[in-house]
């Protein structure tokens, strides 16, 4: 993997897998509403849109204050000049590539535990426990990917899924 495109996957992934314990884990823990295939896809599609368009902002926001510095490091009044070049097409393409990739990865992240709860509806609290093994799945492999310590990473990030989760059940959204 290059690493320029862990961010998006890293940051799609746990965003779609946080949204789903957050936006249905009132669904998953009470018998008062069912979870759906539908309410899965919602909120799928809702993780997608939300990833996909803070990840814009703020990579582009990112590359284009590379772009403010660049122009003061060559005594250039404002980096407009700069934007209007090839550099300036670039990071509109590298944001809008990091873009989809981070919707992409949200999009699987909340539909795989979710739709689990859906399928199995007499137990569709499982949707909790398996979406806090992907993100610890998730916390191990980026830690191999960045020389980390593994077991480190899938606790912070296993520890995340219970605090997002206890979160969603206490504002009770879905």
């Amino acid at each position: 993997m290059r690493y320029e495109r862990l961010l998006p996957v890293v940051l799609g992934l746990a965003d779609g897998i946080l949204n789903a314990l957050t936006l249905a884990s009132a669904s998953l823990l009470s018998h008062a509403r069912a979870v759906t295939v539908g309410l899965a896809f919602r909120v799928a599609v809702a993780a997608f849109a939300t990833a996909a368009f803070v990840f814009f902002v703020a990579q582009y926001a990112d590359y284009r204050g590379q772009l403010v510095t660049a122009a003061r490091h060559l005594s250039l009044h404002t980096s407009r000049r700069l934007t209007q070049t090839a550099l300036g097409t670039a990071i509109v393409r590298d944001a809008l590539l990091g873009t989809a990739i981070a919707g992409c990865a949200s999009f699987p992240g909340a539909l795989i535990p979710l739709l689990t709860a859906a399928l199995v509806p007499a137990a569709r609290w499982i949707a909790i426990p398996v979406a806090i093994v992907l993100l610890a799945g998730l916390g191990a492999v980026v830690a191999r990917v960045i020389d980390g310590a593994p077991l480190r990473w899938s606790i912070v990030l296993a520890v995340g899924g219970v605090v997002m989760t206890g979160v969603g059940y206490e504002l009770q959204i879905a």
